[in-house]
C-alpha cells in the first residue's frame, strides 16, 4: 500500500538471508516454527512403532517426515529432518533384534525418499526466491512510476493509496501525481489501458510530459493537449518498433489549483470516472462531461473543454481508478463508492481528509472484493491547504 507522502522509501529487498526467513511459513511471536510439524511427526511414528508388534511395522512411514519438511522448511532443515528420518529407521528398526524388522528395502526407500524431498525444497526455494525477486522488480518499477511526494506539496494536502491485483504478478498502469509551477498547482491521474511493462512505460511518458508541461504551460488546456500529443507520438513509436499495443490508451483526470484563485478547481477530465468531491457534510460529483481517452483524439477532434468549477476551503477531491468502481462482491455487484462515502462523511466529517478517506476507501474497496482483486486499485485525495491565518501559501507553492 502507498498512503500519502509515507510508506514509498520503506521497501524489503530480496536478500538472500530476507527470503530464507520467508520460506518458513510458521512463525510464532516472529519466530519460526516450520520445525515443529515434521518433528513431532517423527516422535509421533518412532513412538506409535513401538507400540506395534508382530509383522505390523509402521517405522518406513518416516519416509514423510522429510517429505513434510520439504514443503515448509528450508533446505538445509528438509536435510537434517532426512538425515534425522533415516537415523531413527536405522535404531527403531533394529533394536529389538528378535522382532519383525522391515529390512533394507525400507531403508532404502527412506534414504531414497530424503534425498528426493531435499532435491525437492531446493527447487522450491529457488522458485520463491525468485518469486520474491520479480516482485522486487515490479515494485521499483510502480517506485519509479510512483514517485515520492513530498507533504503538503504544491500547497496540497494529499494521500494516494496503490494496491496491486492478487492475480499474477504483472504490473498495471495506474498513475498520479502533483507538479506545483508559477501558474498554480496541476495533478494527473490515471490508468493505461492494460498490464505488463508496457503499460508502464505509457505511464511514465504521459507522466514525464505532465511535470514539464504542467510546471511551464500557463493554461491547463495546453497541459491537456500536448498530454494528448506526447500519447499519439508514443504509440507511433511502439508502432514503429512492431509491438503490438499500438492502440494502447489511457484515462486520465487533469486538475489545476490556479494560482490567482483559491476557491476554484480546474477540471478536464479523459474517458474517466468524474472526481467526487468529499465535504464534511456533502459527497457529490463533479459535473463535467469528459473528453475521449488519451490516445482516441482523432475519434472526436473537437478542443479539450476545461471546466472551472468553484471548491470550498474545506473540500477534498477524491479520484479513483476503476480497480475501485469495478470491484464486486461474491454476487457479482459493484462497489458503490458514492454511497459508502456518503453514509461514512454522515457519521464521521473528519473522514474528508486525504489520508483517512483514501483509507476508509481501501478498506472499503477489500471488504467489498474479499480481498480478490483483478485490476490494479488506485486512490488518491487531494485539497489545499491554508496557511496560518488563512492565507494561501505564495505562488501555490508547498509549505514544508
Amino acid at each position: 500500500m502507498r498512503q500519502g507522502s509515507r510508506g514509498h522509501d520503506r521497501y524489503s529487498r530480496a536478500g538472500r538471508g530476507d527470503a530464507v526467513h520467508r520460506y518458513e511459513l510458521l512463525r510464532v511471536r516472529g519466530r519460526g516454527v516450520a520445525w515443529v510439524p515434521p518433528l513431532l511427526l517423527l516422535v509421533v511414528i518412532a513412538v506409535a512403532d513401538y507400540h506395534t508388534g508382530g509383522e505390523f511395522r509402521i517405522i518406513s512411514w518416516i519416509v514423510l517426515v522429510p517429505g513434510i519438511a520439504a514443503a515448509i522448511c528450508g533446505v538445509w532443515g528438509t536435510a537434517v529432518f532426512a538425515a534425522l528420518a533415516i537415523g531413527t529407521f536405522s535404531a527403531v528398526d533394529s533394536a529389538w533384534p528378535r522382532e519383525f524388522q522391515t529390512g533394507l528395502p525400507d531403508f532404502i526407500l527412506v534414504t531414497v525418499g530424503g534425498v528426493l524431498a531435499t532435491l525437492a525444497c531446493a527447487v522450491r526455494v529457488r522458485g520463491e526466491r525468485r518469486a520474491l525477486y520479480m516482485r522486487d522488480v515490479a515494485d521499483t518499477v510502480r517506485r519509479t512510476v510512483l514517485r515520492p511526494l513530498p507533504p503538503l506539496w504544491g500547497g496540497l494536502e494529499h494521500a494516494g493509496v496503490y494496491l496491486s491485483p492478487e492475480v499474477g504478478a504483472r504490473v498495471g498502469g495506474d498513475f498520479y501525481d502533483i507538479q506545483p509551477g508559477p501558474y498554480g498547482t496541476r495533478v494527473l491521474v490515471g490508468d493505461v489501458q492494460g498490464k505488463g511493462l508496457g503499460a508502464v512505460e505509457t505511464a511514465s511518458v504521459l507522466l514525464g510530459t505532465f511535470r514539464e508541461a504542467g510546471c511551464h504551460e500557463p493554461r491547463l488546456t495546453t497541459v491537456a493537449e500536448r498530454l494528448e500529443e506526447r500519447m499519439l507520438s508514443h504509440r507511433d513509436y511502439t508502432r514503429a518498433l512492431g509491438r503490438a499495443e499500438v492502440d494502447r490508451f489511457a484515462t486520465a483526470v487533469l486538475l489545476g489549483f490556479p494560482a490567482a484563485s483559491s476557491d476554484t478547481v480546474e477540471t478536464v477530465v479523459f474517458g474517466h470516472e468524474p472526481p467526487l468531491v468529499v465535504g464534511p457534510g456533502s459527497v457529490r460529483s463533479l459535473p463535467v462531461t469528459g473528453a475521449l481517452p488519451l490516445g482516441l483524439r482523432e475519434l472526436d477532434p473537437a478542443p479539450v473543454r476545461v471546466h472551472r468549477l468553484p471548491l470550498a476551503a474545506d473540500e477534498t477531491l477524491l479520484v479513483v481508478t476503476d480497480g475501485v468502481t469495478e470491484a464486486r462482491d461474491a454476487h457479482g455487484a459493484f462497489y458503490r463508492l458514492a454511497e459508502e462515502v456518503a453514509r461514512a462523511v454522515t457519521r464521521d466529517p473528519g473522514l474528508a481528509e486525504p489520508g483517512r478517506l483514501v483509507a476508509f476507501v481501501r478498506e472499503g474497496t477489500l471488504r467489498h472484493s474479499g480481498g480478490r482483486l483483478t485490476d490494479d486499485t488506485t486512490a488518491f485525495a487531494v485539497r489545499r491547504i491554508r496557511a496560518p491565518g488563512g492565507e494561501r501559501p505564495e505562488g501555490g507553492r508547498s509549505r514544508i
